[in-house]
C-alpha cells in the first residue's frame, strides 16, 4: 500500500516525534514515582543519557519504544515501505548504539533494565517488574 501522506507530510511526522518524554517513558516514570523510587532523568555524563537513573541503587531503567529500537513484538516488526532501505539503516543503527551504550553502562557497574513500549500496557505487571527490579536486596 502507498504512503497516505506526501513526502512533505511523512517527513514533519517523523520530525516531530521525541526522544525523551515520551509517553511510554512517562508512564515508567510516573510508576516508579508511585513504588517510591526518586531518580534522575537523561544524565549526560552516562553513555546514552538514560532515561531513569537510581543512583543509590546503582540501576538505570532504560524505556524503548518498539518501532525504533526493533522490538521483536509486533510492533518492533513493522517495517516501512517507503525509503525502506534509510529506515532499515536508521533502525539497525539504533540497535547497535544501544548495545554499545548497554556494555558501557554494565562495564560502569550498573544494574539495567530495559522496558519495551508494548510493555507499559499492563500497569499492574509493569509495576512488579519495577518494583521487583529496585528492590534494594538485589544491590
Amino acid at each position: 500500500m502507498a504512503d497516505v501522506l506526501t513526502p512533505e507530510q511523512r517527513r514533519r511526522c517523523m520530525a516531530a516525534i521525541k526522544g525523551k518524554d515520551t509517553k511510554p517513558e512517562l508512564v515508567v516514570r510516573s510508576m516508579a514515582h508511585s513504588l517510591g523510587y526518586r531518580f534522575r532523568l537523561h544524565r549526560k555524563d552516562l553513555p546514552g543519557k538514560p532515561d531513569l537513573v537510581f543512583p543509590r541503587l546503582e540501576k538505570i531503567i532504560l524505556v524503548h519504544g518498539c518501532y525504533w529500537h526493533t522490538h521483536n513484538c509486533r510492533f518492533g516488526r513493522v517495517t516501512p515501505k517507503t525509503n525502506a532501505e534509510f529506515w532499515r539503516k536508521k533502525r539497525e543503527g539504533n540497535v547497535k548504539r544501544d548495545h554499545r551504550n548497554l556494555a558501557a553502562l554494565r562495564r560502569g557497574g550498573w544494574k539495567v533494565l530495559i522496558i519495551w513500549e508494548c510493555q507499559t500496557h499492563d500497569k499492574d505487571r509493569l509495576a512488579r517488574r519495577i518494583h521487583s527490579f529496585l528492590k534494594k536486596s538485589q544491590h
